[in-house]
């Protein structure tokens, strides 16, 4: 069995991985990616799994190369945002009155992972093992990675970002507490009779969160967490039923809708992990944290990961890129962003499950007085751009 040396293997290739990848083309690292499933190439219907890419994650993937390649026609803006609560209350969001071009990017998932799986091609410092893994193992001086193909790889630094059951995160022992929803995000595309004018909307409702979310030449992209009994009425409708459902949601503000392509569904839960580093190893993504997506945050918290972990190791000198104090100073720099997106989402779902009516009163005064105070909404659109 021939063993294979590297100075970081990264596991999984989603978009949080792949994107750690190609940030560190020019480290000086030996690099070595680990995943089993190719990126297909993208069709021309619209994916159901969209993104809301904050200002900052565009600059990240930009600074790359890789968001000049991006299909423009493929991307929405977002000029504005409104958020209801259940009781009528609003609270808007405009890119204009806060001296921005847009407040973020409305993108499909498959068209993300695939560009940046084809700039990865032509790295020259990175080798893809397209296999499963099997074994890890772990010495003072590196970590080792037996693969189903019966490679070997060994690195001075493992990276997991193999997504919310991280297998390496297992391995390595890295506890986690995980709280479930009880709710799916059933995700789904419609063309829409009126133009939606780069406004991104949200209800809080009795039923869960409705998003709707633009997507170029009149059509959208819907998220609605809802439960259970709920999701399996929703996705057995037919596509007119659908369609009029989710019309009739979001007040007909977009007038009649029409279902593209198929509904899918997704749990939806909220991980904290015990430590996002270890000797030898690192936490990103979905790995390091799961949140709710009523606030569209999750890709760019994982994009977060990815741009503070390769600045850390880009500007690591002589240091070994596996160091633990090396690796603690990427854990210190995510703690306080993690822990705030995940605070706010998480008490965003209580605060609007909650079936007393004080309760109900309270959250949607507060929603109403947020929008009148300026300076507070663009603290909020500030921390969201990322």
């Amino acid at each position: 069995m021939t063993r294979h040396v590297y100075d970081t293997v990264i596991v999984g290739a989603g978009i949080v991985g792949a994107a750690l990848a190609l940030a560190l083309r020019d480290s000086g690292l030996s690099l070595a990616l680990v995943e089993p499933q190719t990126p297909v190439v993208p069709e021309t219907d619209w994916d159901s799994r969209i993104y809301a890419i904050s200002p900052g994650s565009a600059a990240f993937l930009q600074s790359m190369g890789i968001w000049q390649k991006f299909d423009v026609s493929r991307i929405a803006p977002v000029y504005g945002m409104e958020i209801r609560g259940d009781n009528g209350a609003l609270l808007n969001f405009d890119a204009y009155r806060e001296g921005l071009p847009q407040l973020a990017w409305i993108m499909e998932s498959n068209r993300i992972q695939h560009g940046l799986w084809t700039a990865l091609q032509q790295q020259s410092n990175l080798t893809i093992f397209s296999a499963r893994t099997r074994q890890l193992s772990w010495s003072a001086e590196a970590g080792y990675l037996l693969l189903d193909d019966a490679s070997e790889l060994s690195a001075k630094l493992i990276v997991a970002a193999d997504g919310g059951q991280s297998w390496v995160r297992s391995q390595a022992g890295i506890g986690s507490r995980s709280e479930t929803y009880r709710q799916f995000g059933i995700v789904a595309n419609f063309a829409v009779e009126r133009t939606h004018d780069g406004i991104a909307r949200q209800w809080f409702r009795e039923d869960g969160v409705l998003a709707w979310l633009p997507l170029p030449d009149r059509h959208i992209s819907i998220v609605w967490g809802t439960d259970d009994a709920h999701t399996q009425t929703l996705l057995a409708a037919n596509p007119q039923d659908f369609a009029d459902e989710v019309a009739r949601a979001g007040n007909r503000v977009l007038g009649e809708l029409r279902q593209t392509g198929a509904a899918a569904a997704f749990p939806l839960n909220f991980k904290r992990v015990d430590a996002l580093v270890k000797p030898r190893l690192a936490l990103i993504g979905d790995a390091a944290h799961s949140v709710h997506p009523l606030a569209g945050q999750g890709v760019n918290l994982g994009l977060r990961d990815a741009q503070s972990l390769s600045g850390v190791l880009l500007a690591r000198g002589a240091a070994d890129c596996g160091d633990f104090a090396l690796l603690r100073r990427y854990e210190r720099s995510r703690a306080g962003d993690i822990a705030a997106i995940q605070t706010v989402t998480d008490g965003l779902h209580h605060l609007f499950r909650h079936r007393n009516p004080w309760v109900a009163k309270l959250r949607n005064t507060g929603l109403a007085l947020a929008n009148r105070i300026d300076p507070l909404k663009s603290l909020l659109v500030r921390q969201a751009l990322g």
